[in-house]
């Protein structure tokens, strides 16, 4: 496992409250995944290699401080939060498979089809996915309606008009005989990645207790401007950092003629772009109740990342 995110000028309290939704995830991924020895051990094995890499952990970091943002949590949310990194790991599987973007280097090490082999790999995406879904139908019991409306919370954002749709047309843009705009890379970056940070902060706003309209609105307004902030930082460390820091390939959407943020609109207008967005969800931040110090704190720590 990687070590504990490093987090700079954070302020006081930020990195022992970031460390430690970290190890409350890390801890329930063990805990809620099948055990590595159940038959047929080999998937399990490998839904454990991906699962258990380490990474920053954001999405189930963030699902878990929406559900604390007016205190202790109304529902357990530690199952939906390893639902939804299962979902998240799962596309980072299929992602890197030959027939999509064909890595070799995942969270710093090889990639599961490398690791494993290619059908391996892609069941145990298929096995993360499905896992995701037998957690939050499983962990709720008390609460029917609670466990329908994260069901169709995740389930909406890795449907194919969302994750899987943003994936699709990021593998249409490869093949364009002419380079993607803006609203078409917006598009792929608000589905592709935005919609899944999105239902993690809507997801632990419903564990939380947060039900009204307008709080919920606030939730998704936020995951929204803060996962382009997070894809258009991914693409400027990928034009700018080594591989070794990112734990994945550097370089590779350059070479493979992705477009990106950064390819668009070159490295200065990228920068102005993640800063905008990053201030845009700070913005928000002031619509949603409670306590929202750490979300700020780890938004603008997000800005400033090395990987």
């Amino acid at each position: 496992m990687k070590a504990s995110p490093k987090v700079g000028n954070a302020p006081p309290g930020f990195s022992t409250k970031l460390n430690d939704l970290v190890a409350l995830a890390e801890k329930a991924i063990d805990g809620l995944l099948p055990r590595a020895d159940a038959r047929p051990p080999r998937i399990h094995e490998a839904m454990r290699y991906s699962m258990q890499a380490g990474g920053k952990r954001l999405r189930p970091v963030l699902l878990l401080a929406a559900a604390r943002l007016r205190g202790a949590a109304l529902h357990d949310p530690l199952p939906a939060a390893v639902a939804i990194e299962c979902v998240h790991t799962y596309s980072l599987i299929h992602d890197d498979l030959p027939c999509m973007d064909n890595d070799d280097l995942r969270r710093g090490r090889p990639t599961c089809h490398r690791a494993f082999d290619e059908a391996t790999a892609l069941l145990a995406g298929d096995a993360l996915l499905t896992h995701a879904f037998v957690l939050l139908s499983s962990h709720y019991p008390t609460d029917p309606d609670l466990a329908q409306t994260l069901v169709r919370e995740l389930a909406a954002a890795s449907s194919s008009t969302r994750l899987i749709g943003g994936q699709m047309e990021d593998l249409l843009a490869e093949k364009q005989t002419t380079a993607p705009g803006g609203a078409q890379l917006e598009f792929i970056h608000l589905n592709k990645t935005a919609a899944m940070i999105e239902a993690a902060l809507v997801m632990g706003g419903h564990c939380g207790g947060l039900l009204a309209s307008n709080e919920i609105d606030a939730l998704r307004d936020f995951g929204r401007d803060l996962g382009l902030a997070f894809q258009i930082v991914d693409d400027i460390l990928d034009a700018t950092a080594d591989t070794a820091t990112l734990g994945k390939t550097a370089g590779k959407d350059a070479r493979a003629g992705k477009a990106t943020f950064v390819t668009l609109h070159g490295l200065e207008t990228a920068r102005q772009l993640a800063a905008g967005r990053t201030q845009s969800a700070l913005d928000t931040l002031r619509r949603l109740p409670g306590d929202t110090a750490f979300l700020r704190a780890l938004v603008e720590h997000l800005l400033s990342r090395k990987s």
